[in-house]
């Protein structure tokens, strides 16, 4: 073999020429295998961009997006705060990432060659479940007077319109359930001209037009739909109607399309597979095979001394670093930043989103494939310097030896290949890890990072409360993107103490004669645990269940930390009991006895299984884990007249808590919509936030609104937040002093006195 190596140089030549090439494709797969065939991949490049909450922040809120939301809502006149609240209430976006994930799965599987057809998997059990939360909060009453009952029964009502629903697909007309309409022929017209959009062209098209224009024409709504369910309705989209009705009433609410391949949707991800398809089938194997082979030829075809062989050996992976550092370099110059571009009749955010989601998945794919020629590099170096080394230092032992030359020499070939192969999954890691809704806020302490607080939190629309303050439930808060929930725990008052608790409560004047007059009739007490918002016959849930769905929230979402805030209006003992029952104990957090000690991280939280943090306003223990807020916290005030009246003084807690509450609400008129319509603005947050934290010296950790799915308040938040994230690392926009914190530390080694100061009846978190 070395007689034909000296006979024949062009040999050798050509073997490590094809050692490099085969190489260099290896290195190439192992990138494409842990970038674009890795669903951690593009978990973690749009977590990196914030793409979910993204979608909401910017996208939606894009005046691009108004004809799109529009046409989805036939063009009726519905406030885009309204709709961007409620699509936030409906698709919070943990379940928006939850879809995305799985979708992304189902993705990676199509190309890897596993599924011959692209399946597009949604569960939409929590959407249905945030829609009918929803739909109590806004149509009980509608459903309830169609029912002819007091009170909505809303599984009938979806069993019934489900019903209607199959009847429609299948081509019959409802005639008892629609009624008959009163339309002119310009608004008849108008609405033909509406169901045609959905009527495909055909030679039936001018006989469905005529059939719908004079069911029209008489106000038969019924007959209209009917005429155009069995040809608007294609045999795919009926089938799939048809699976959905079936699948709901088995109580299950998936959806499963397998995509046809060849489709011009997934012409661009065709074309991906079938590159990624030649190289796991074809390129790859015989790669490897060829890698090999050269390999072992370069050895035995390059002339004796075995320490010749290692010079040769090692400029293989250096070659093949060059080579694939080329590559990258061509593919930036070439490809920029996207990979393709966007349709002209998208908004400006979303085709900013997707520029940025495709520069973030290219950067990272190529620094991957960067570190991997550094590895290749650093492997060819190390051969070359022992076979030099060798040849020019005779005295060191563990190179003259020629025993250890082939353990050697395989040793660190082996290295080399094994690190290219690794090191593109190390560099892109798994699916990133997610705390509180991000990837940076991880390794954030709990004092340090910005929450989304509901004010009386369970004083909500959906739950028929006098004088709502927030619209969803309390698990719809929590799905929208809330964090703390600031609660009020009392015993049922019997009526004698109504109108007492009525003269301290923020109702106003005309709101208390209304509730008093009501309350006086239909007030009988109720025993048990309650939480209310002043006067429990003005609204009232059980602690036990809602502290139940509240741990069932945690244990569905085991990424999330929540906070309690309890105006306490019943005894500690009797409040932990409570927590107790429902089940609890193993996932409330003890906080530090020292109030100046830093909190953990939330990683570190999260790990230990303790995310609920539960405060009081009152109480201070005696169980562990339950502490009086305002040893830990300071405030702001929180009883406004208007907006213009907010400011930062020093309210309950001082001016040197660890912790930072924001009362952001305007409390006249027992809180409203316009009000919060107005306080919670992105930039009227964010400014009082900055104002407040430039004044305290400490970050804002509790913003806590009304109305909370109103507004952005949860934007600002995520920006707060994104502000205490930088480069090199979390760094809070403002510290308290260190004297003040040296000073109050003392003051408490020494057993100083507990801070107390007089608080009102009508408190931020009541």
């Amino acid at each position: 073999m070395n007689a034909l190596g000296r006979r024949s140089p062009w040999v050798g030549a050509l073997v490590w020429c094809v050692a490099v090439l085969s190489l260099t494709v290896l290195a190439a797969a192992a990138v494409v295998r842990s970038t674009v065939l890795d669903a951690g991949f593009y978990g973690k490049v749009l977590e990196d961009e914030r793409a979910y909450q993204r979608f909401y922040d910017e996208v939606l809120v894009d005046p691009g997006s108004t004809p799109l939301t529009s046409d989805l809502l036939e063009r009726l006149p519905v406030p885009q705060s309204t709709i961007t609240s409620n699509l936030k209430v409906v698709v919070p976006p943990e379940t928006l990432r939850t879809m995305g994930q799985g979708q992304i799965a189902e993705m990676v599987h199509y190309l890897e060659g596993d599924r011959d057809r692209l399946r597009v998997r949604v569960d939409l059990e929590p959407v249905v479940e945030n829609v009918e939360r929803l739909s109590q909060a806004y149509f009980g009453d509608a459903v309830a007077a169609l029912q002819k009952r007091s009170e909505p029964d809303f599984r009938a009502f979806v069993q019934h319109l489900s019903e209607l629903v199959a009847r429609v697909v299948a081509g019959e007309a409802p005639l008892d359930e629609l009624p008959t309409l009163p339309l002119s022929r310009g608004q008849a017209g108008a609405a033909t001209d509406a169901l045609m959009r959905v009527v495909p062209d055909g030679a039936t098209h001018d006989d469905v037009r005529s059939t719908v224009r004079t069911a029209l024409d008489r106000g038969d709504v019924a007959s209209a739909l009917a005429a155009i369910a069995p040809v608007a309705l294609t045999d795919q989209v009926r089938d799939a109607a048809e699976e959905l009705l079936r699948e709901a009433r088995q109580g299950t609410w998936v959806v499963t399309v397998d995509v046809e391949p060849g489709t011009e949707a997934l012409a661009p991800l065709d074309r991906a597979r079938g590159v990624t398809r030649l190289f796991q089938d074809v390129v790859e194997p015989a790669a490897a095979v060829l890698c090999a082979a050269a390999l072992t030829l370069l050895w035995l075809l390059t002339p004796s001394p075995a320490k010749r062989r290692l010079i040769p050996l090692g400029w293989v992976p250096a070659a093949a670093a060059s080579l694939l550092a080329l590559t990258v370099l061509v593919l930036r110059l070439t490809l920029r930043d996207t990979l393709f571009g966007t349709p002209a009749s998208w908004p400006p955010a979303a085709s900013g989103l997707l520029a940025d989601v495709q520069a973030a998945a290219l950067d990272r794919l190529l620094t991957t494939a960067v570190v991997v020629a550094v590895i290749l590099l650093a492997a060819g170096a190390l051969l070359i310097t022992v076979g030099w080394v060798w040849q020019t230092r005779p005295g060191v032992p563990v190179l003259t030896d020629p025993r250890h030359v082939p353990a050697l020499t395989f040793t660190v070939t082996a290295v080399a290949l094994v690190g290219t192969m690794l090191a593109p999954v190390a560099i892109t890691g798994s699916s990133p890890r997610i705390c509180q809704g991000s990837a940076e806020l991880c390794d954030a302490r709990y004092d340090e990072i910005a929450q989304l607080a509901s004010h009386n939190a369970m004083a909500t629309t959906a739950d028929r409360f006098i004088g709502p303050l927030q619209d969803p439930d309390i698990v719809g808060q929590l799905g929208a993107g809330v964090r703390v929930l600031l609660l009020d725990t009392h015993r049922w008052e019997r009526p004698q103490e109504v109108a007492e608790r009525l003269s301290t409560s923020d109702f106003s004047p005309a709101e208390r004669r209304r509730l008093t007059s009501i309350l006086e009739r239909v007030n009988p007490p109720h025993p048990g645990l309650w939480l209310c918002h002043s006067v429990c016959g003005a609204g009232a849930l059980e602690l036990e269940p809602t502290l139940r769905q509240i741990g069932q929230w945690l244990r569905d979402n085991p990424t999330e930390v929540v906070t309690l805030i309890l105006q306490d209006g019943v005894d500690a003992v009797a409040t932990q009991d409570a927590f107790a029952r429902a089940g609890l104990s193993d996932l409330l957090f003890e906080p530090d006895p020292d109030p100046d000690r830093p909190w953990p991280k939330l990683k570190d939280m999260i790990d230990g299984g303790r995310r609920l943090v539960v405060f009081a306003e009152k109480a201070d223990g005696p169980a562990p884990w339950y502490r009086n807020l305002y040893r830990y916290a300071m405030e702001t005030p929180f009883a406004f007249r208007s907006p213009d009246e907010m400011s930062c003084l020093p309210n309950r807690g001082g001016s040197d808590g660890r912790l930072f509450l924001l009362n952001h609400f305007v409390t006249a008129g027992g809180g409203l919509r316009l009000d919060a319509g107005v306080v919670n603005s992105r930039q009227r947050v964010l400014e009082r936030a900055h104002s407040c934290e430039r004044q305290r010296g400490r970050p804002v950790n509790f913003v806590a609104v009304d109305y909370a799915t109103i507004g952005d308040a949860l934007g600002a938040v995520g920006e707060l937040n994104a502000e205490r994230v930088e480069d090199e690392g979390r760094r809070p926009p403002v510290e308290r002093s260190p004297g003040r914190l040296e000073g109050a530390a003392e003051t408490r080694r020494r057993g100083g006195a507990p801070r107390r100061r007089a608080v009102s009846r009508c408190s931020a978190v009541g």
